[in-house]
């Protein structure tokens, strides 16, 4: 059990990362143009790429110790995690029904995990 408990809490903290990737991303877009070179050089899209790396190798070792079935819908945390980080760092509003949104992912991995 606490080894199944460690695969769940890596698996968020790959969502974690892969959410940190995410705005990064958003953050880089407000620089790029169509310009390969504002691609190349872009520091925000560099550091959102290495965190969403980061999070793909964590899951795949992740992978290694538990059911696909089971651990991918883990990764649906990142949905809440990248309305939250919008929400702190980007100045996103939400509005009440998306946060019901939120719930039922959140309602709906709790299913799929039992």
């Amino acid at each position: 059990m606490e080894t199944k408990l460690m695969i769940y809490a890596l698996v968020i903290f790959c969502a974690l990362l892969g959410a940190t990737g995410q705005i990064f991303f958003k953050l880089a877009s407000e620089d790029i143009n169509s310009s390969i070179v504002s691609w190349l050089f872009n520091y925000k899209l560099m550091i959102g790429l290495f965190f969403y790396g980061i999070a793909t190798v964590l899951f795949v070792v992740a992978l290694k110790f538990g059911n696909l079935s089971i651990l991918y819908p883990i990764i649906a945390t990142s949905y809440i995690w990248v309305a939250i980080f919008a929400k702190t760092f980007l100045g996103e509003t939400f509005p009440p029904f998306k946060w019901a949104g939120l719930l039922l992912i959140i309602v709906g991995i709790g299913i799929v995990t039992r």
